[in-house]
């Protein structure tokens, strides 16, 4: 996964087009590098699945 895509996929989910978002074990890494440079990093629930995927929501509220 690139940055680019990784990026559009956050926006996705942010804007509501998608509820949720499932990155694979494989593509973790790449994924969160993106994701803790962003501003909105702390309204990003990550649930982790057995197997190492991982599905990502959007919380209209930061967690702490």
């Amino acid at each position: 996964m690139d940055e680019k895509l990784a990026t559009e996929l956050l926006n996705k989910l942010r804007d509501g087009e998608i509820s949720e978002l499932r990155i694979k074990k494989e593509d973790f890494m790449a994924f969160r590098s993106v994701l803790v440079k962003r501003e909105d990093f702390k309204h990003f629930r990550g649930i982790a699945q057995q197997g190492g995927d991982i599905i990502y929501q959007y919380l209209k509220e930061p967690r702490s």
